[in-house]
């Protein structure tokens, strides 16, 4: 098997996108009219659950039970989330929010090789078109041949679903495929799916084992940014490229 694509997560993968979506979370919370405040240990523990919508419905089910009135709870929620999105958008589109260190290098990299770029998210379709839309590295949105998000599939990560109908739509065997991701429920994800997963952990997951990863990184890294390794045999290598992202494929 030779590698033909790289399938890259999202949030925390290609940018550190926590923060603002966590403000956005909380400015939407505010401009609503609850008191409800996520600091930084709650989002950390509410990013267990994925996916906007789940995230919110989890956290009023556990920490406010009783705050929204019943037959109403499904309908405000979704309402909450759909401005939560606006909010962070807007914050993307003010250029808050660069790629990650490597981010760009590497799919430049595979663009020149002929291999592939794919995204398999749990985050909605707006975010991941504002992300790439608004970056300053250069990268654009039609250089993905294949673009999974939101709410497409029945089950998010660590469901493999999304990776699934991701494969299904570049036509490939998982085992041509490298998912790059940031969390344990993305690996879990992906290699549900049969496709090998490197990790570069983000801010919210530095403190997440890594179970069964290609290798595990704190970022891609640049020449002149040498990564913090991990695990994994990286060659002698200060940084992660596509030769070194074959090479773990291979084996």
């Amino acid at each position: 098997m030779s590698l033909q694509a790289l399938i890259w997560d999202v949030d925390g993968t290609l940018a550190e996108t926590e923060e603002a979506h966590r403000h956005a979370f909380n400015r939407t919370f505010a401009a609503h009219g609850y008191d409800w405040e996520w600091s930084v240990d709650k989002y950390r523990e509410l990013l267990r659950t994925t996916g906007g919508v789940e995230r919110i419905t989890h956290y009023l089910r556990t920490d406010r039970p009783g705050a929204l009135p019943e037959g109403e709870f499904v309908d405000i929620v979704k309402k909450l989330h759909k401005a939560k999105t606006a909010a962070y958008v807007a914050a993307i589109e003010n250029g808050e929010v660069p790629l990650r260190s490597g981010v760009a290098r590497l799919m430049r990299e595979a663009r020149a090789a002929g291999v592939r770029l794919a995204i398999a998210t749990t985050t909605s379709a707006p975010n991941v078109e504002a992300l790439l839309n608004n970056c300053a590295e250069g990268v654009r949105i039609d250089w993905f041949d294949a673009i999974g998000a939101g709410n497409i599939v029945p089950k998010k990560k660590p469901a493999p679903d999304i990776y699934n109908w991701t494969i299904e739509k570049l036509g490939l065997d998982p085992r041509d495929c490298v998912a790059l991701e940031d969390s344990r429920n993305g690996l879990f994800s992906a290699r549900a799916a049969g496709i090998p997963c490197v990790i570069t952990y983000s801010s919210y997951t530095d403190d997440q084992e890594f179970p069964g990863a290609l290798a595990v990184a704190d970022c891609f890294g640049e020449p002149s940014e040498p990564v913090r390794v991990v695990s994994g045999d990286f060659a002698g290598r200060t940084h992660i490229d596509l030769d070194l992202v074959r090479r773990w494929h291979a084996r």
